[in-house]
């Protein structure tokens, strides 16, 4: 989850901080065919650059932003035998994943957490909390770095760059052409763009923003069905199944709140959509039905 929030909530932040830059450039002003319509080509153009440079600014900012928000301590000498433990288990999870050993790191935070984060599969970084290690058995903790390391070796950060694009790109140029139309209908502007359109585009993309977030969990939801193939695969499918079983009996725990899981969110109908994670009970169902 928190791979998942740090990534979108940048991307939907940068995307509006160089729509509001380009429209004081006075670079949207390019849009217009004859001063009076749109133009179009010019327009997905315009979006795609924006919503490509909004992703992909996103994914290399990803790892930086992860460290400092989440203070995460990256082991560059292991002080204890735990510590020894973690860099040999995701050395040997990455040799057998064939990516680069990422850096691994520990974040103080009672509940059971974890993730992965970085631009390619060989500048990563797995970090855990210090409630995951606490709470749970060693063999559980190897399928959760398994897990963690099926995302990076999977491109799953890389693929949801593309796909947070291709949604900017969609969010950008239907904010613009719901600006242009309040401006011509509502507000009766015949030329150029009037400041209605400047708002309501904004504010259009703020909340296109937030419902294109809906397909982007969708996926994120599928990927971690994979992921947890993944983990079965460098850890056991049964350390997996337990380490999920582990996790869902933590859920009524008032140590984890939902926001901060590391594997799955309670949510309801609505909330659900906006959830980056399965159900644990289908995940569970789908490990167990592994051949």
């Amino acid at each position: 989850m928190l791979r998942i929030a740090l990534f979108i909530g940048t991307n939907l932040a940068i995307l509006v901080l160089l729509s509001i830059t380009f429209q004081l450039l006075g670079i949207e002003s390019l849009l217009q065919q004859n001063g009076v319509d749109l133009n179009l080509t010019a327009l997905l153009i315009y979006s795609a650059v924006i919503g490509f440079a909004g992703s992909f600014i996103s994914l290399f900012l990803s790892k930086t932003l992860a460290k400092r928000s989440m203070r995460v301590q990256v082991i560059n000498q292991p002080s204890n035998s735990a510590e020894q433990w973690l860099l040999k288990t995701v050395q040997q999870q990455a040799d057998r994943a064939g990516i680069g050993m990422p850096e691994v790191g520990i974040f103080h935070h009672p509940s059971p957490n974890a993730f992965a984060t970085g631009w390619n599969k060989n500048a990563a970084l797995v970090a855990v909390s210090t409630g995951l290690l606490e709470h749970m058995s060693q063999d559980e903790v190897e399928a959760v770095l398994g897990h963690e390391v099926s995302h990076i070796a999977n491109g799953d950060m890389v693929t949801l760059t593309l796909i947070q694009g291709v949604m900017n790109t969609f969010v950008v140029f239907l904010s613009r052409v719901i600006g242009f139309l309040v401006d011509r209908l509502v507000f009766k502007v015949e030329r150029g763009h009037g400041p209605a359109f400047w708002v309501v585009s904004i504010v259009a993309e703020i909340v296109l923003g937030i419902l294109a977030m809906t397909i982007v969990m969708w996926f994120s939801r599928w990927r971690e069905f994979r992921a947890d193939a993944g983990g079965a695969s460098l850890a056991g499918r049964n350390k997996m199944i337990n380490a999920l079983q582990r996790l869902q009996s933590a859920q009524g725990a008032p140590t984890m709140p939902d926001e901060m899981a590391a594997f799955a969110i309670n949510a309801g109908r609505v909330q659900a959509l906006f959830s980056s994670h399965p159900p644990l009970e289908k995940r569970i169902a789908a490990l167990q039905q592994m051949s």
